[in-house]
């Protein structure tokens, strides 16, 4: 049997279409980005007009326009927007580090020990604020370190990281539990609102630091594309390019670690929304790309949707983004177990 070799002219066409289709999607996904935006803005009791918003841009707006959307407003939809951008991102790496669709740092335990260093520090420790939030990324930082310790037998495989973060996560739900129960009232209440999920605590103060932050690990993802981009193609096939595989999947899953941390620190861990951003990126570009970009934006869609959601569905009730979450995402969930039950792809 004779089989042909597609042609350097016919490979090139076919990225040429992916690239593409690629930007075509990032493009609708920015779209609709701003049109949500443009909801948050102009919805809700403290609500800003399209000619009130022409003239904050032009400068010919009262006191209290500028008030409402420059210290109420923008704060909560540019934390919405830069944490799904955050948990987007950080779920495309794990999953593609670990290769496998269930990987992600609320799945891992990566989020439940975030909130686990989150409820210690504010029952135990009383922080809050800047220094709660880098609590709460050495929290991460520190079972990050020892799921991989725990994973590594000469390398560390995908479903030896991923059981042993179930495990991590599920011991991290038990330090939450033991801690609420333990605690006073009124520390309960605080630290369960915090680990549900939420953007009520959005302002200025707390959104400067995430935004250095993510511009920092955007860099340093930047940097690493091309490693990642090797290997995905195999370890042999990395390391036959001169690429270290192992230190590579290490600086990756550090900066996927510290996407989620930076975001969790700030809102808490809202569920499933790393889980769902990368493959719906990856079948809507449909090229078999990375889609890292398109992933970062559904996360930001995501996130600033059910924010919005959360905050007038029911009126009269301000529910946690993570809610809103949970209800999308479990169904998604239940879903892609049966999947890859049935096509053996789970491991």
């Amino acid at each position: 049997m004779i089989t042909t070799r597609p042609s350097g002219g016919t490979v090139r066409a076919v990225r040429r279409r992916g690239t593409r289709r690629e930007a075509a999607v990032t493009l609708v996904l920015v779209l609709l980005l701003l049109g949500a935006m443009l909801v948050g803005v102009s919805v809700g009791r403290a609500s800003v007009s399209l000619p009130e918003l022409l003239d904050l841009l032009t400068g010919r707006a009262d006191q209290v326009t500028r008030f409402v959307l420059i210290e109420l407003r923008l704060p909560r939809l540019l934390t919405a927007v830069v944490t799904g951008a955050c948990l987007g991102l950080s779920g495309a790496l794990l999953q593609t580090i670990v290769r496998n669709p269930l990987a992600s740092p609320d799945i891992v335990g990566i989020t439940h020990s975030a909130s686990a260093a989150g409820v210690l520090g504010v029952v135990y420790l009383g922080l809050s604020g800047l220094a709660l939030a880098g609590f709460v990324c050495l929290g991460a930082l520190a079972a990050a370190a020892a799921i991989y310790l725990l994973a590594w037998r000469h390398g560390v495989a995908g479903y030896r990281l991923l059981l042993i973060g179930i495990g991590v996560a599920a011991l991290s739900t038990s330090v939450v539990s033991w801690v609420l129960t333990q605690s006073d009232v009124r520390d309960a209440r605080v630290a369960l609102t915090w680990i549900t999920g939420s953007l009520a605590r959005a302002d200025w103060p707390t959104l400067n630091p995430l935004l250095g932050c993510f511009a920092v690990l955007v860099a340093a993802l930047v940097l690493l594309g091309g490693r990642l981009r090797s290997l995905e193609l195999g370890d042999d096939s990395a390391i036959s390019l001169g690429v270290p595989a192992e230190r590579t999947r290490l600086w990756l899953l550090l900066t996927s670690v510290g996407l989620a941390a930076s975001a969790v620190a700030v809102t808490g861990p809202v569920a499933f929304v790393a889980l769902v951003s990368a493959p719906i990126a990856r079948r809507t570009v449909r090229s078999g790309r990375l889609a890292l970009l398109p992933a970062a934006l559904i996360g930001a869609l995501i996130m600033l949707a059910s924010d919005l959601l959360a905050q007038f569905t029911i009126p009269g009730v301000l529910l946690p983004v993570g809610v809103v979450t949970g209800i999308v995402g479990a169904p998604y969930l239940l879903w892609l177990l049966m999947r890859t039950n049935r096509s053996g792809a789970g491991g």
